[in-house]
């Protein structure tokens, strides 16, 4: 991950080797946070280019790793709901 800009209520980020699973999971996390005003991100070529997340919130990084957090929370439960049903078969 590289930082692109960083100021009080904005920072944009480059996201090596990820693509837009990530970045529109993180997109829409972001979004549901009362204090982010915007959040998108950019991927300039298909196949060469990197994505570039852009968040501009009253405290751009706390939103994002708060967003992280919600994401890996999420897949967590995903997870756990896959194995349990997998679990259930197996009876």
């Amino acid at each position: 991950m590289k930082v692109l800009k960083d100021t009080k209520k904005e920072l944009e980020i480059e996201i090596t080797g990820e693509t837009h699973s990530l970045c529109n999971t993180l997109r829409k996390t972001l979004m549901e946070d009362e204090d982010v005003e915007a959040a998108a991100y950019v991927i300039e070529h298909p196949i060469i280019g990197e994505p570039k997340l852009y968040v501009k919130a009253k405290n751009p990084k706390k939103s994002l790793k708060k967003a992280a957090e919600t994401v890996k929370s999420r897949c967590n439960e995903f997870k756990d709901l896959i194995d349990s049903s997998e679990d259930e078969k197996k009876k």
